[in-house]
């Protein structure tokens, strides 16, 4: 870095290229400057100028990059897509080569502790696109990518380190743009994990701070309040909201000034220079709750500007479904503002199909929690912008919740792949990974076959065992079947007020219509049909989609004990 280069003046001499104002700030080694580019103004080098009297000039490379035409046709991700979700770090190593990358400051590498790098890259989520295809997967979610240059616990991504690198470790940008590409050929879209709250103490601006206000700042430390309920709550005390927004997330992520004109610029522009270098389909956007909400408001509008396909969703870990619906769009529930944000994680949607699997049946409880959930989209612009899932990265895998109850995990399947929405599924889900987030955070453990020492590879058929080739089939079955029907993309959805533990819902258009039965009960039953009319219309016979078998009349289905069956109607 410069030392100081605000006593420098700047000049440029290219054709189309005119600096606007340089800002100089507290700190001497920076200076932010307002460039003008010109419509017409051609690609190349543009060399900046730094001049001081008494000194030799030095130079700085800018580059104006022709656009790639191909990279900004990005199709976003939507409701006909099938979310897959990896930890890079856990998935595969396909280069060892960059295990460890020397002057980086963490250099562990320990595949016996969750808290250590184990050596996943992104070569090795190249090397088994063949088996994401053929699961039926249309969209990765990678968490954070960007170098995480810190001391400790750097495997996650969350704590960024620079704002305009993948770390080194996961192969670097080119591995990335490598990754994007392969993926653009299969079919494959590209969501890319984004942290506005918060940087990683290493961070270069945050060690050498352009000013005192680059990050928030407290007389001692201070972590958040974690309670989102100070956003909407009309008798709120102005000091827990400070605490909530200003706090911060943890010890090494200090929490980002969001009021400063500087941070605001330096974070939007770095997202869209992202989505114009590498094509990026998507955003996910984390800790969405713990941003200042004007803030968030004004990056949606930049990123709509530049890119009105883009699309992104937020993560809302939060109880009930106003809290939810408070941070999406359109201001529809007397919010005060529209943050722009076109969806959400649902974590209501998650809560809800936990209670259905494994909770009694009673007038509010149950399978009644998911009718209820949504019964309430009135709240949302559009809730099939929500993404709903059954675990993720921070939680306990779906398996584990469910008791490891077979029936129960095909249950929870069925319904994530024909509920209204886009699915998102948890790397190894799908071959019955299992484990709690706490105390020991085995949720995150290594895809087994993704390192060349495995004892086993469960990315083939050969490596899994009969049960898990099972759950694999089944959710390839149903993934499948929902990527070539677009009436489980953005057919209507019609739903029945469960009655003695059992829901029954529809999925529909006007070529199609899936009819989904779950029943929660311990024993097995035979469904009168004539109550669903209204979503059976003059349909007389059905498929079940999972295993193919054909009902020649419909009046009464058998449904198994525990389980969530799938027809389509003919």
């Amino acid at each position: 870095m410069a030392i100081n280069i605000s006593n420098k003046s700047v000049s440029v001499d290219y054709p189309g290229v005119e600096i606007l104002k340089q800002h100089r700030v507290e700190n001497p080694n920076y200076i932010f400057l307002d460039l003008k580019i010109a419509s017409d103004a051609k690609p190349g080098k543009v060399s900046l100028v730094f001049k001081e009297q008494g000194k030799k000039d030095f130079v700085r490379p800018y580059e104006l990059k022709a656009r790639d035409e191909s990279k900004r046709k990005l199709q976003g991700v939507d409701a006909s897509d099938f979310i897959y979700l990896i930890m890079p770090d856990r998935f595969a190593n396909g280069d060892p080569s960059n295990d460890r990358i020397k002057g980086m400051a963490d250099q562990t590498l320990d595949r016996d502790s969750m808290y250590y790098r184990h050596g996943g890259d992104l070569q090795g989520i190249i090397n088994h696109l063949d088996y994401l295809e053929e699961l039926g997967v249309t969209a990765l979610w990678l968490n954070p990518v960007l170098t995480n240059d810190q001391p400790k616990t750097s495997y996650h991504g969350y704590a960024n380190t620079e704002s305009y690198f993948v770390d080194p470790r996961f192969g670097g940008n080119e591995a990335y743009r490598k990754l994007i590409d392969e993926c653009h050929k299969r079919g494959i879209k590209m969501v890319q994990d984004l942290v506005h709250n918060h940087f990683g103490t290493e961070h270069y601006t945050v060690k050498d701070m352009p000013m005192k206000d680059w990050i928030h700042q407290w007389d001692s430390f201070t972590k958040t309040n974690y309670r989102e309920q100070v956003h909407m709550d009309p008798y709120a005390a102005k000091a827990d909201k400070d605490i909530m927004v200003n706090g911060w997330f943890d010890r090494h992520m200090p929490d980002m000034n969001q009021h400063n004109p500087f941070v605001k610029n330096y974070i939007t522009q770095s997202h869209i220079w992202w989505i114009e270098e590498m094509g990026i389909d998507g955003f996910r956007l984390d800790t969405y709750a713990y941003n200042d909400l004007d803030f968030m408001a004004e990056w949606g509008k930049a990123i709509d500007a530049e890119y009105p396909k883009m699309t992104y969703f937020g993560e809302t870990w939060v109880h009930g479904i106003p809290n939810q619906a408070y941070f999406t769009k359109a201001d529809k529930i007397n919010q005060g503002i529209d943050t722009k944000l076109q969806g959400v994680t649902d974590f209501q949607a998650y809560w809800a199909i936990n209670e259905a699997l494994n909770g009694k049946f009673g007038w509010m409880d149950g399978v009644v929690r998911l009718y209820n959930t949504f019964a309430s989209d009135f709240m949302y612009e559009d809730p099939y912008r929500n993404v709903v899932f059954l675990d993720n990265h921070d939680l306990s895998r779906f398996l584990s919740v469910v008791g490891e109850d077979f029936k129960k995990y095909k249950s929870g399947i069925a319904w994530l792949l024909t509920t209204r929405g886009i699915p998102q599924l948890y790397y190894g889900t799908e071959i019955l990974m299992k484990n709690f987030a706490s105390p020991d955070g085995l949720v995150r453990e290594d895809f087994p076959g993704g390192w060349p020492k495995d004892k086993v590879n469960k990315f083939t058929a050969t490596g899994r065992s009969e049960k898990e080739n099972e759950a694999f089939n089944y959710v390839k079955t149903l993934a499948n079947y929902r990527k070539n029907n677009p009436v489980l993309h953005h057919g209507k959805m019609l739903q029945f007020i469960p009655e003695d533990g059992v829901y029954v819902y529809f999925r529909y258009d006007n070529e199609k219509r899936v009819m989904v039965v779950m029943n929660s009960k311990q024993e097995d039953i035979k469904l009168n049909t004539k109550r669903f009319q209204e979503g059976i219309g003059s349909s007389t016979k059905a498929m079940n989609v999972v295993t193919g078998a054909s009902l020649d009349h419909i009046q009464e289905i058998d449904v198994p004990a525990v389980s969530t069956q799938v027809f389509e109607l003919k």
